[in-house]
């Protein structure tokens, strides 16, 4: 910690040399290196957090102002929370995009195939009517007729009619790509 803490000391007090603000430096890193690492658990983290903390007071308030310590301290919280948030969703999206156990890599024909079919779908789309398009991209990405018919401004008993014509005009424009 010894080491940390002039090294953190030098990197941060050396910015202008403030006097006042290398004695709250001194005075409240442990405490709001602290803070941060009772909410995220990982001493390393807290003192990244720690650091942040009081780069960010340093480029907007004067050290010497009687809520310094306040400041820094909620400051801390927050930034660790943010942090732990941003650790939540990290993990969130790493465990969405992995790969099963046991799952076999996709074939890079299919794939390839894939990426094709997209395309000449999207230009479809796009050649198509713009309300004639909306109603396919609705329906196709979930929503009820009801919920299709609120969207457009469309009576819901002519969502069905509506989306059957849409759907022949886009079977029009793809032509035998889907096939």
């Amino acid at each position: 910690m010894d080491t940390t803490w002039r090294a953190v000391t030098a990197s941060v007090v050396r910015v202008e040399g403030d006097a006042a603000f290398e004695r709250l430096f001194r005075a409240e890193y442990a405490r709001v290196a602290a803070v941060a690492n009772r909410v995220l658990a990982d001493p390393d983290a807290a003192e990244d957090v720690a650091q942040d903390v009081f780069v960010s007071f340093r480029g907007r308030h004067d050290a010497n102002a009687p809520w310094a310590a306040a400041w820094l301290h909620q400051a801390a919280a927050h930034a660790a929370l943010n942090a732990l948030r941003g650790r939540t969703r990290r993990a969130k999206r790493e465990t969405a995009q992995a790969i099963p156990l046991g799952a076999t890599s996709p074939d890079p024909a299919e794939s390839a195939l894939e990426a094709e079919r997209r395309a000449v779908a999207r230009a479809a789309l796009a050649r198509l009517p713009e309300r004639t398009a909306t109603l396919l991209v609705l329906r196709y990405s979930g929503l009820s007729y009801a919920e299709v018919a609120a969207a457009t401004g469309v009576g819901a008993n002519q969502i069905g009619t509506l989306l059957r014509r849409a759907e022949a005009a886009f079977r029009k424009e793809v032509g035998d790509a889907f096939v």
